[in-house]
C-alpha cells in the first residue's frame, strides 16, 4: 500500500515496487507488566525486546488530527528513485542528521521490534505503525501508536530505551523509517494493522485477514 501522504515522486518510486509484534530472536504471546526500566537503557544487539499487542481499539476524539510529520526527509534522491531493490534503497538513503520526534518513534519501533528481521520485515513493521496512525481506531501519530499502553514491551513507563546509535542496526532502522514514511517502497504488509510471530496463534488472529508472512511474522488486517 502506498501511503496517502506520499508525494507524486514517491508514488512513482512505489509503483516500481493487537496484535503481536516480536523480534526475530525472541517472542511472547501476551502483554505483561514489567518492572520499570532505567531512564537511559542501552540494549546490546543480541537482546531483542518483545512486542506484544492485542487487537485494541482506542477511541480517538473526533477533532483529533493526524500529527505525523509531513516534511521530514521530503527530498527523494536520484539514487533512491533508481533503486532496484529495498537493500539498494536502504543503502542510498541518508541517515545522518537529527530525526523529528515522530520519525524517531518510528525508527525506534523498527529497531527494537525487528532489527533481527530482513529488511522487508522491518519495513512491514514500520508500515503497520503508519497504517495505525492513519486509522481512526488508533492514536493518530507514530509516537501515539508506539506508546499506546500494552502494545510494545520495550516501552516502560512511557519511555523508549536508547538504541545503540552508532550501530548498523540503528542506521538501517532510520533508513527504513524514512522510506516507510515517504512511501518510497511498497511493503508486503499492505494495509495491515496487526501482526504476531508465526510460532504463536493468538485467538484474535482468527477474526483477521492475513496479508503477508515475512520471515517470523504474520501480518493481518
Amino acid at each position: 500500500m502506498v501511503r496517502k501522504t506520499m508525494t507524486a515522486t514517491a508514488a512513482a518510486v512505489a509503483a516500481g515496487i493487537v496484535l503481536t509484534f516480536a523480534g526475530a530472536e525472541t517472542s511472547g504471546a501476551f502483554a505483561q507488566e514489567s518492572d520499570p526500566a532505567p531512564e537511559s537503557t542501552e540494549l546490546p544487539d543480541e537482546v531483542m525486546p518483545v512486542f506484544v499487542a492485542k487487537p485494541v481499539v482506542q477511541p480517538i476524539p473526533a477533532a483529533d488530527i493526524p500529527s505525523v510529520p509531513s516534511d521530514d526527509f521530503s527530498d527523494i534522491s536520484d539514487q533512491a528513485a533508481n533503486a532496484t531493490s529495498l537493500h539498494a534503497l536502504v543503502s542510498t538513503t541518508p541517515t545522518d542528521g537529527a530525526l523529528s520526534e515522530e520519525l524517531h518513534c518510528l525508527a525506534g519501533a523498527v529497531y527494537f521490534e525487528s532489527r533481527g528481521e530482513p529488511l522487508d520485515g522491518q519495513l512491514a513493521v514500520a508500515q503497520v505503525i503508519i497504517n495505525r496512525s492513519e486509522s481512526r481506531q488508533f492514536p493518530s501519530s507514530y509516537c501515539g501508536v508506539v506508546h499506546q499502553r500494552s502494545q510494545f514491551s520495550f516501552v516502560k513507563n512511557g519511555r523508549m530505551p536508547s538504541p545503540r546509535r552508532e550501530s548498523s542496526a540503528w542506521q538501517r532502522a532510520k533508513a527504513i523509517a524514512r522510506i516507510a514514511h515517504q512511501g518510497m517502497w511498497q511493503s508486503e504488509a499492505e494495509d495491515s494493522l496487526y501482526f504476531h510471530a508465526n510460532y504463536v496463534r493468538p485467538s484474535w488472529s482468527r477474526s483477521k485477514q492475513a496479508r503477508a508472512t515475512i520471515n517470523t511474522h504474520i501480518f493481518y488486517r
